[in-house]
This record gives structure tokens, sequence and C-alpha cells, in this order.
């Protein structure tokens, strides 16, 4: 009884329950992008999910031209609302915040369409990419809804919806590539990486789907739109200014790996499978716990914001103390399970020896990963934003170098030691940067 008392207690806080939904929804879209991972691994070949995942970076990048910032606008200044009842004003950011984010969306994948055999062949230099790039481009306006309207509602500290829309978007991502599948094999037609990024535009389709149909879009009103816009703009250029240079760099990082390797001494395929080996098997489970930590993060921005707009420092502080604790804690136990479990997960789930190994390696940077983006998401929170970026910055500069000079005389094994030292260093920075609510 008195166990089912402290459960509701807690599940009262918008914070843990938000967390809780985020977690469930992320663990439950994980477990199916596994499998997903597995099918994919199996239809296309360790080769195929490497050029799958070239163009990741410039999806990313992409996805932070349009919406990054914007959503965390809107999260932020509907959070500051405090008035419950003024519904119309924490819709007006809403409004404001997707005017921008569309505006920014369809130029986005106008360029993408219109010159995706230039950045198939002169910035990702792999021209199988071209098709995949003309696909992604009508994702992009179906993800600024979905972004938008999620940002909305984290700043309500309502995780529903965005838990339900993430979910329903994996499921139908899966489903639709399935189906895909079975009919280009039942027509004999050969199975290439473009069925997975189908996958991608029907998932967003129905997120954003889901997304509208929850806010109600009639009932959103034009009052104070005049004033909400330009404060969605003033926050969300100096976001996405720091969010595009962060995606710049990775998509160059991402570029480099399988570059570096056939300076290495691989072939292309070779390069290509190792590269789809590293970011398409290993480090998806790697990342996998971040379900936990990401969901923390993501409602501690608006939380943290919200405490310090009221002045409540001793909040703040609680925040980043039992963050630093958790984090830690869960990164070592994760460290432990992928070190001792890495070669059988990797052989167990992916068939792959390779990955395996890489699993094993990659599980020393868990603590760091995971503490990086709760203190991460506490700095934005209490408006260091500059501090974030330059943090992130350093970090991947730290990733780069070690792809450029490292992988060459190394092997693969150079970029993970840059993985490594990169989070070492980037979790050192947030800490010492929230120093003064450590004491």
């Amino acid at each position: 009884m008195n166990l089912s008392r402290y459960i509701r207690h807690y599940m009262k806080n918008p914070l843990v329950l938000g967390t809780f939904l985020l977690t469930a929804s992320g663990v439950l879209s994980r477990i199916i992008g596994f499998f997903y991972r597995i099918f994919l691994s199996h239809t296309i070949g360790a080769e195929g999910i490497g050029i799958y995942q070239l163009i990741f970076p410039l999806l990313a990048l992409c996805s932070s031209f349009t919406t990054a910032g914007i959503q965390t606008a809107i999260s932020k200044f509907v959070a500051e609302v405090s008035d419950d009842k003024n519904e119309s004003r924490k819709r007006c950011y809403l409004a404001a915040g997707l005017l921008l984010s569309l505006s920014l969306s369809f130029l986005c994948a106008f360029y993408l369409y219109t010159q995706a055999d230039f950045l198939a062949y002169h910035v990702i230099h792999e021209y199988r990419t071209a098709p995949l790039l003309r696909i992604l481009a009508y994702s992009l306006p179906f993800g600024a809804i979905h972004s938008c309207i999620s940002g909305y509602y984290y700043g309500l500290k309502k995780a529903m919806i965005p838990s339900v829309s993430q979910l329903i978007e994996q499921i139908v991502r899966v489903a639709s590539v399935y189906v895909i599948y079975r009919v280009q094999m039942q027509e004999q037609i050969p199975v290439t990486p473009a069925i997975a990024v189908w996958g991608i535009v029907c998932g967003e389709i129905s997120s954003s789907l889901f997304s509208a149909a929850a806010v109600r879009f009639s009932k959103l009103r034009l009052c104070d739109f005049k004033n909400a816009l330009p404060k969605i703009g003033r926050l969300s250029v100096p976001l996405t200014g720091n969010r595009v240079v962060l995606n710049l760099f990775t998509s160059i990082e991402a570029i480099l790996i399988p570059l570096k390797l056939k300076e290495a001494g691989l072939s292309t395929s070779a390069a290509l499978s190792m590269f789809g080996v590293l970011t398409g098997m290993a480090l998806p489970l790697i990342l996998f716990p971040t379900s936990i930590t990401n969901s923390l993060a993501v409602m501690l921005l608006p939380a943290v914001s919200e405490a310090s707009a009221h002045g409540e420092r001793d909040r703040i502080k609680k925040a980043v103390s039992k963050s630093i604790t958790y984090c830690m804690l869960f990164g070592f136990a994760c460290t432990a399970f992928f070190f001792f479990g890495g070669n059988f997960l990797g052989m167990w789930l992916f068939q792959n020896e390779m990955s395996g190994n890489f699993i094993m390696q990659l599980g020393f940077i868990c603590p760091f990963l995971y503490l990086t983006s709760t203190l991460a998401a506490i700095l934005n929170g209490l408006g260091r934003t500059v501090q974030t970026f330059c943090y992130n910055l350093v970090s991947i500069c730290i990733r780069l170098l070690f792809a450029l000079f490292a992988i060459p005389a190394f092997g693969i094994k150079g970029y993970l030691w840059g993985l490594l030292a990169s989070q070492i260093i980037l979790s050192v920075c947030l800490t010492f940067s929230l120093r003064e609510y450590l004491k």
C-alpha cells in the first residue's frame, strides 16, 4: 500500500511522469528498431547499411536547420507562461514556430531534391546516395510539424502526445519497409537501401498527422502573433546556428570515416561495410539506454527553464546533483554489460563478429555519453546555449582530428579512441560549467 502511494506521489510530478512516458515509448521504439536493424542487416547487408547511414548526417543537418532550434524555443516560451488559463498565448508560440519551421523545411526539401546528384557526388562521395536524398526530401515538412508540436507539449510538461507519436512513427516506419520489401520480392525487384528511406518518409507522415490531430489546429488563434513570432525567431536563430554548425561538423566526420578507412588500405566495399557495422549495428545498441537519459534531458530543459525564471536555485541544484549521480551509475552498469556481453550480442543480433568487437570497445563511453545529454539540457534550460555549443564543438573537433590522423595510422580503433576522448572532455566541461550548483 505504501509502495503504491509512493508511486502515485511521484507520478504526479510532471517531470517524473514525462520522463517515464518518453522512456517507455523510447524503449519500445528502440526494441522495434533493433528487430528493424536485424532485418535490414539481412536484407540490404552491411554495405547497404553503410550507404544508408551516409545520408543521416545530411538529414541531421536539415533537421537542425528547420526544426531543432525552433522546437527548443517553443518548449521554452510555452513553459515560461505560468498562467495555465492563458492557452491562447501558448498556442501563439506554437503557430509562430510552425510558420518558421515549415517555411524553412520547404526550402530545404527543394534544395535537397534538386541538388541530390551534386551532394551525392561531391559532398558524400558516394553516387548511390543520390536517389536516397531525393526520397528523404519528402520527409522534411512532415518532420517540421511533428517536431514543433512535440516542443509545444514538452513545454506544457505533457509528454503523452510526443511519446505516442514517437511510437507511431517507429511502427509505421518498420511496417511500411516490410510491406515494400514483400512487394519487391514478389515483383522480383532488387532490394536497395531506398526501402529504408521510404520508411522514414512514411513514419514522419504518420507521426505528423497524429500530432496535428491531437493539437487541434482549429483552436489556434492569432492573438499576439506579431509578438510571438519575433521572440521565437530571436531565440531559435542562435540555437539553430549552433545545431547547424555542430551537424555540419558531424556530417564531415561521417563522410571522412569511410574515406580514411580506404586510406588505411580497405576497399570501398570493405570501408562502407565497416562504417555500416559501426554506425548501423554497434552504435545503435550502445545508444539504446539513452532512451532513458534523453527522455530525462527533454523534460529537464523546460523544468530548469521554469525554475530559473522563478529563481528556484535549490530546484536546479537538485536536478544537477541527481543527474550526475544517476547517469554515472547507470553508465558504469551499461559499460560492464556491453564489455562482458558485447561479443554475444553482436553474433546473436546481427550474426556479425565485427559488431561484437565494436560493442565491447564502445561500451567505455557510456558513463560520459549518458551524462552529457542531461547536463547539456540543464545548461540550455539556464539559457547558456553558447557554452553548450562551444563544448560540443570542441568535442566534435576532437573526433575529427582522430578521424583525420588516427584512422589512417591505426584503422577504426583510432576513431574509437577519439570517441572516448571527446566524451570524457565534454562531460568534464559541462560539469565544470555547472559547478556553482554542486556546492
